[in-house]
């Protein structure tokens, strides 16, 4: 009996590190080649796995990357965490996630490639940013600090400028306070007044810290080196607009 009732376990169990090992190797490759570089050949052979072994857990590439990017995207919130977390108000909680978020996604573009391919605002309810996110604006929106709008008109602000900003950063070609001109749009557009908005994106910010063994950080180790703000402004066009506000 007690053999019996041992063998589901160690199946399990070998099943749960066979599908570690594959994220483990795709998200290697994809620190080096960028996510959408990286076919399931790359991932069998770095994985030393047969393509049918592959598909015993992944119905296609696809949705390995697609489970790796909501991971990624999960764990960059938790890096942020521990700095926004103890802010009291909730505009000022949403201003400092989406400015690191952005200076994250500035220095180690690979991170920005895999939030992007999360499908930020259209992954799963119980993901981290709707519990973390969705619970601010929904504060900010009890408490009067934002305009009161459908939860989902709010995330997708949000999430959509975000994502759109993103990619924006990915082409190079945007000023180096990009991040809080993105932020005071969005403030704007939650209801806050200008001159309020354009403070919030502006105040002095502290940098997350990366954990060095957690997913973020292995990501990050196994990617090129950081973009310094020097090589990010030779990159960019030489004009910059002013933010609203500003002379």
């Amino acid at each position: 009996m007690s053999t019996a009732d041992h063998r589901p376990r160690v199946a399990a169990e070998r099943r749960e590190r066979m599908r570690a090992r594959l994220l483990e190797s795709a998200l290697l490759l994809a620190a080096a080649k960028g996510p959408e570089a990286v076919s399931i050949d790359d991932v069998i052979a770095a994985a030393e796995v047969s393509r049918g072994s592959f598909y015993k857990y992944f119905e296609t590439p696809g949705s390995l990357m697609q489970e790796l990017a909501t991971e990624v995207s999960r764990g960059v919130i938790e890096t942020m965490h521990p700095l926004v977390d103890p802010l009291p108000d909730a505009a000022e909680r949403v201003a400092a996630g989406m400015r690191m978020a952005l200076r994250l996604v500035r220095t180690h573009p690979v991170l920005g490639a895999f939030m992007v391919r999360a499908g930020w605002p259209a992954m799963e309810r119980t993901h981290l940013f709707f519990t973390v996110v969705g619970a601010d604006l929904d504060k900010g929106m009890r408490l009067g600090r934002f305009t009161r709008m459908h939860a989902d008109v709010a995330l997708n602000l949000l999430a959509g400028s975000m994502v759109g900003a993103m990619h924006s950063m990915a082409r190079g070609r945007v000023p180096r306070d990009f991040a809080e001109q993105t932020t005071a749009s969005v403030l704007r557009a939650l209801g806050l007044p200008a001159g309020e908005a354009l403070e919030l994106a502006t105040r002095p910010l502290a940098a997350p810290a990366i954990e060095p063994g957690s997913l973020v950080g292995r990501l990050v180790a196994a990617s090129p080196e950081p973009v310094t703000a020097a090589q990010a402004d030779g990159r960019r066009t030489a004009a910059r607009k002013p933010m609203p506000g500003q002379r």
